[in-house]
């Protein structure tokens, strides 16, 4: 490097050389294993998809279902019970306005065909071939419903600018258990994959509705009190340039700040340069962060609705005035609050036009 007329000379060591070439290495491996493992999830997610159709196309064929008329009218019924006790809880889990309007109608061409053969066969097995076929049209109708429904979540999840498939991922794996309780559909312990379907459909269903109530759509404070947006902005104490990852809110100290979305308190306290901080866990991923506050309204733990208010507004921390910092955070990654709040109302609003929708 030449300055002021010298020249300086910086030695690499052979030593630090072979140490940044195994940087260099390892990274290029950790990313070729992350894709490899990415490849493999897909792959494996198309690959049972595939298996499930599979086993769909083979279930559904009337002799097979014959034999089953023919080793015994007893273990039909069990088979038939065992599902009606399926479809049962799968209903009883439905909102109120997700079953209007969703009656069975009729069966497929297989189950009628699986009628006429049982009635010509086996008459006093008639009346169950026809209960089987109900059931079948009544789960396959269900299964329809609810990928309507996911959709619809799914694009409106989209508008927002959010991918619903990582709130579908993210809903997967958070923190669950309890006893195994196997569902089944016959006497075997197997489950027609018809109704699993069903069920796959309705925990895709209510994963991305769960994802929809969590998104922010309540303004924290007056949308028309924002000070300073989101991105790039001067600095108010250094006159640098800086990112801004929030929205800021001015307004008198004291004046209520409210929850944005559903959720869950996960954090109450101070933090460097926010001051008085409460943030809001909303599951999949997503947390929004309230700052500067004057005083607390809210305990960690404690479950908080869309609106309700968790604070007031302040000036503590790095702050030149009374004022609230809004962030919006996915997996710890800020992003722009405001069209989330200026698009998410009317989003929502149409999403939940169920019971209209439902009758097209």
């Amino acid at each position: 490097m030449r300055s002021q007329g010298q020249v300086r000379f910086i030695k690499v060591s052979s030593r630090i050389q072979m140490g940044a070439a195994a940087l260099a290495v390892a990274l290029l491996l950790g990313w070729g294993v992350s894709m490899g493992a990415m490849a493999w999830a897909k792959y494996r997610a198309d690959a049972d998809r595939s298996s499930l159709l599979q086993r769909e196309a083979k279930v559904a064929k009337s002799e097979e279902r014959f034999a089953a008329y023919s080793d015994g009218l007893e273990e039909v019924a069990d088979d038939l019970n065992r599902r009606q006790q399926f479809i049962e809880d799968m209903v009883s889990a439905l909102p109120a306005d997700a079953r209007e309007g969703e009656t069975v109608t009729d069966s497929s061409s297989e189950a009628a065909d699986t009628i006429e053969k049982v009635s010509a066969a086996f008459p006093e097995a008639a009346e169950l071939a026809r209960i089987e076929a109900r059931q079948i049209a009544f789960v396959e109708r269900l299964t329809r419903f609810a990928d309507r429904r996911a959709q619809r979540a799914e694009a409106a999840i989209r508008k927002l600018g959010l991918d619903p498939r990582a709130m579908v991922r993210s809903a997967d794996k958070q923190a669950m258990g309890g006893p195994l309780e196997i569902l089944a559909t016959s006497s075997n312990g197997e489950i027609d994959p018809r109704f699993e379907r069903l069920g796959l459909s309705l925990a895709r269903m209510a994963a991305l509705e769960r994802g929809l109530e969590s998104i922010p759509q309540v303004a924290p404070a007056h949308v028309e009190m924002v000070s300073s947006s989101f991105g790039y902005r001067r600095d108010p104490f250094t006159g640098r340039a800086a990112m801004h990852k929030g929205l800021d809110f001015r307004g008198p100290t004291g004046a209520p700040i409210y929850a944005a979305a559903k959720g869950r308190i996960s954090f109450v306290g101070r933090k460097s340069g926010y001051g008085n901080v409460v943030e809001i866990s909303h599951g999949n991923g997503l947390m929004t962060r309230y700052a500067h506050m004057s005083k607390f309204a809210a305990k960690v733990g404690q479950k908080v609705d869309a609106g309700d208010v968790i604070g007031a507004i302040g000036s503590t921390g790095r702050s030149t005035g009374p004022h609230l910092h809004f962030e919006v955070r996915i997996n710890d990654r800020a992003v722009n609050p405001r069209p989330l709040l200026e698009t998410a109302p009317d989003v929502l609003k149409e999403v939940r036009r169920v019971p209209e929708l439902a009758r097209r």
